[in-house]
């Protein structure tokens, strides 16, 4: 057994041993963490503009922070970029994590050098609480491999910027970079066609033990693979034996995923976000991930139904109830303050405080992490009926084809028309460059060769009106979800494909 192996037990011990301590006084626990942020911020832009001098209590912070996205926050981002300090947090920004933002295009979202930490220590506790729990070490000694983003960084208004994941890169432990794959120069490659094959190329005869990344781009990876070898990856590496993974849903991958494989292994989701490192996967059987209360992140809750209410209902740690869908809202030493970050959560233990991802607050779709929403797709579709004025719409929705039957996976727009495109290559083509230009992760998706064009199912007349009808939804306040994050809408329309008469 390797250094790495031995060394990784004693240290697991200590780390799980003190979030067994806050773990068991969640209450508390974010109520220091509330303090700190309280006193850390008091002198900044923000803090001065909602008077954080003048909170003493949560009841305070509700009265004068109102609940915010990324809309209501950029005007404070923006000062930063001008390069104006102390705005958000003391100081400046490290870094910018650039993301895929709703109505803005792309969001820069800081981290400071107080919340870099909470990205980078949650992934390795994430590992040392496997370590703790299974006794299994043997894989630091072998060759891990993290599927990611450029490292590549940009700057904005003079602050390093890029993809979360690319930024992380820059911090892997010295301990891990010896037998990290792949190398720098491959993760620097953006196109990721010619990435993966050079990936494989440097992993294809190593040893490797873990494997990390988004599902889909995992799978690819796999894919390939089996394509140069003819082999499971088992039978690749043989010492392979924790796969870890976030970032989009694991379910429609599953099975795909171990029948790769060829064999069941352990694995641990997180759940990482540009906003912050908020859970992970603390035990093998137990269900749900454990909530990070003492990472620099004071969270609120908000019943999902009542979100889009007025004043809706705002809950701390000890007021949540297990089997509800509630909105995840964080105030945190990245500067963001009771900031809205789009998905919904559902607890599953109080003891302790373990929940699910369970979707997001409103329709979107992100199976390989592009996170596209209903207004998006309705805008790019309004951009591109401008460009040809004969084409007359009746309805559309829209849905990822995960696992096409030849080619890339795309997005399939099942679109019903009362008059077609004159030319719908064009009209395709069109409305991909205009969903490119509003979605930036979209973007990447398509440039990086991960996703190929959108394409356009044309469907019969009376389309949705008979679908609807069969679901005994036709009339009143019912509608087809302009997007689903899943096929089963969309597989059901397949029998009204234009054609099928």
């Amino acid at each position: 057994m390797g250094i790495r192996a031995i060394l990784s037990k004693p240290f697991a011990s200590i780390v799980v041993g003190a979030q067994q301590k806050w773990a068991a006084n969640p209450v508390e626990t974010q109520q220091r963490v509330f303090n700190q942020l309280m006193a850390e911020a008091r002198h900044t832009v923000f803090g001065k503009d909602h008077h954080f001098d003048s909170i003493r209590s949560y009841g305070d912070f509700q009265k004068q922070v109102p609940i915010r996205d990324y809309e209501q926050i950029s005007p404070y981002i923006k000062k930063i970029i001008e390069g104006k300090p102390d705005v958000l947090w003391k100081g400046k920004p490290i870094y910018f994590a650039k993301t895929s933002g709703t109505t803005s295009g792309v969001k820069y979202i800081p981290i400071t050098k107080e919340s870099i930490p909470n990205h980078i220590n949650s992934a390795r506790n994430a590992l040392l609480n496997y370590v703790h729990e299974t006794g299994k070490s043997a894989f630091l000694d072998k060759k891990l491999i993290f599927l990611s983003g450029s490292p590549v960084l940009d700057e904005k208004g003079g602050v390093p910027t890029g993809r979360l994941s690319g930024i992380a890169n820059h911090h892997v432990p010295g301990y891990l970079r010896t037998n990290q794959k792949p190398s720098y120069e491959t993760n620097c490659i953006e196109d990721w066609e010619i990435k993966l094959e050079k990936i494989i190329d440097e992993t294809i005869n190593a040893d490797m033990s873990l494997i990390s990344g988004i599902p889909p781009w995992v799978q690819m990876y796999f894919d390939r693979l089996k394509a140069r070898t003819g082999k499971p990856v088992k039978d690749i590496f043989p010492n392979f034996e924790l796969f870890v993974y976030g970032g989009v849903n694991f379910e429609p991958y599953r099975a795909k995923i171990y029948e790769s494989i060829g064999k069941k292994i352990d694995s641990i989701e997180l759940f990482p976000a540009s906003e912050g490192f908020f859970a992970f996967q603390d035990k093998q059987q137990a269900e749900g991930l454990l909530l990070l209360l003492d990472s620099g992140i004071f969270y609120e809750f908000i019943p999902a139904e009542e979100y889009f209410n007025e004043n809706p209902t705002r809950l701390t740690i000890g007021e949540v109830e297990l089997g509800k869908n509630y909105a995840l809202v964080i105030s945190s030493n990245a500067g963001l303050w009771a900031y809205s970050i789009g998905d919904t959560v559902k607890f599953v233990s109080k003891n302790p405080y373990r929940l699910i991802v369970s979707g997001r607050i409103k329709h979107f779709i992100s199976a390989f992490g592009e996170h596209v929403i209903g207004e998006e797709v309705e805008k790019a579709m309004q951009h591109t009926m401008k460009r040809h004025p004969e084409v007359e719409l009746v309805e559309f929705t829209v849905a990822p084809q995960v696992t096409p039957e030849l080619g890339l996976p795309h997005h399939e727009w099942l679109v019903e028309f009362a008059r077609m495109p004159d030319n719908m290559p064009v009209f395709e083509k069109d409305l991909n460059a205009h969903l490119q230009q509003l979605n930036s992760y979209y973007d990447d998706l398509i440039v990086g060769n991960i996703l190929k064009n959108l394409k356009i199912t044309p469907l019969q007349k009376d389309a949705f009106r008979s679908y609807m009808k069969s679901k005994g939804k036709l009339g009143g306040q019912n509608k087809v979800p302009r997007l689903s994050n899943d096929r089963v809408i969309a597989d059901e329309l397949q029998q009204y494909k234009l054609g099928n008469l």
